[in-house]
């Protein structure tokens, strides 16, 4: 029986969160600026975004596992009602891997390359749901086979360098949905795996949130995934959030030109065959601070001198769920530069 819980339980708040990196001798990197978003129980919610934009280092922040030291972390994380910023060590590991979990992106660093994999799942079947012996190696096994390893019970004795980036993938992500989390991070899971496995991998995500209630941070570069699975979408640009809205609105009337510019650089199967791609010009290093500006601004085709008089501000459009920050969006008659 599928249980559907209702979208707008907040499961996690994230309000006005700033992460600075500081280093002596040099100046601060402001890597997050100012990014809100909520996930309700049963919600996928997208983080989108070029290689930079604070997509993963918000993730981190979430589960609590940036530096102590020559990080400044400022606004709110709330996970259920419970403030994470702040809370008790011990307090948080109980938080992390029973109710909060991450599949993260690389999982050769991940994984910890002296302990065998069933070792490694069956650990945190032992800490979190007391499982152990033969009982936890079963639910091993069940987890392996049910997100695609083939002949899980051999798998279990392997270390992670003898697995396939694939398998390393799919043990990883075992581990995280082994506790039936309510929040999920999954930072470019279908990364290393082929077609077949990342359709599998997929389903196997809409299940637990669909069944279970969780709700889900899908943080990818791939608006096919975004497409396919998200409920809202954030489009992060530079440390903060330049689009906001339902994945089909976004999809269908895109309204910041960084968002335009990444649907346009799309291939379609649909398209006249020898038509080149129209990508973003310049570089995700050509960017302005935004507190003079927009800092997509040096890469824009509407750019205009309003873009640098300030930060832009969010503007909503009428009658819809969907933010922006943009002075000149598409609709408008563009500048000639």
């Amino acid at each position: 029986m599928t249980v559907r819980r209702e979208p707008a339980t907040p499961v996690l708040t994230v309000e006005d969160l700033s992460i600075t990196f500081t280093q002596r001798g040099a100046a601060p990197t402001r890597a997050v600026d100012r990014v809100s978003f909520e996930i309700g129980a049963g919600e996928v919610v997208g983080l989108v975004g070029e290689s930079g934009c604070g997509k993963s280092v918000t993730a981190l922040a979430v589960m609590g596992l940036l530096a102590d030291r020559n990080v400044e972390i400022g606004g709110r994380i709330a996970y259920a009602g419970t403030e994470l910023l702040g809370l008790p060590r011990k307090r948080m590991r109980d938080l992390r891997g029973a109710d909060l979990a991450m599949i993260f992106q690389d999982p050769l660093s991940a994984l910890n390359p002296v302990v065998p994999v069933g070792r490694q799942i069956t650990e945190m079947l032992s800490r979190h749901r007391g499982l152990r012996g033969r009982d936890a190696d079963a639910e091993a096994v069940q987890l392996l086979g049910r997100v695609g390893i083939p002949d899980p019970e051999r798998r279990l004795k392997e270390y992670p360098h003898q697995m396939s980036g694939g398998m390393r993938q799919r043990a990883m992500i075992a581990m995280a949905v082994s506790c039936g989390p309510r929040l999920l991070i999954a930072d470019e899971p279908t990364t290393a795996l082929d077609v077949t496995i990342q359709a599998q991998v997929l389903e196997l995500l809409k299940d637990l949130v669909e069944t279970e209630g969780t709700a889900l941070l899908m943080i990818t570069h791939d608006l096919g995934v975004v497409a396919g699975l998200c409920d809202r979408v954030n489009v992060l640009y530079a440390g903060r959030v330049v689009e906001a809205a339902p994945r089909h609105e976004l999809f269908g009337n895109p309204v910041h030109p960084y968002t335009t510019g990444l649907l346009r650089s799309i291939p379609r199967m649909d398209g006249d065959r020898g038509v080149p791609l129209n990508p973003i010009r310049g570089s995700v290093n050509d960017l302005v601070a935004w507190a003079d500006g927009c800092a997509f601004a040096p890469r824009c085709d509407r750019y205009e001198l309003e873009c640098l008089a300030g930060t832009p501000a969010v503007t909503e459009l009428p009658g819809v769920d969907h933010e922006h920050r943009c002075v000149n969006p598409p609709g408008t008659p563009a500048v000639v530069r």
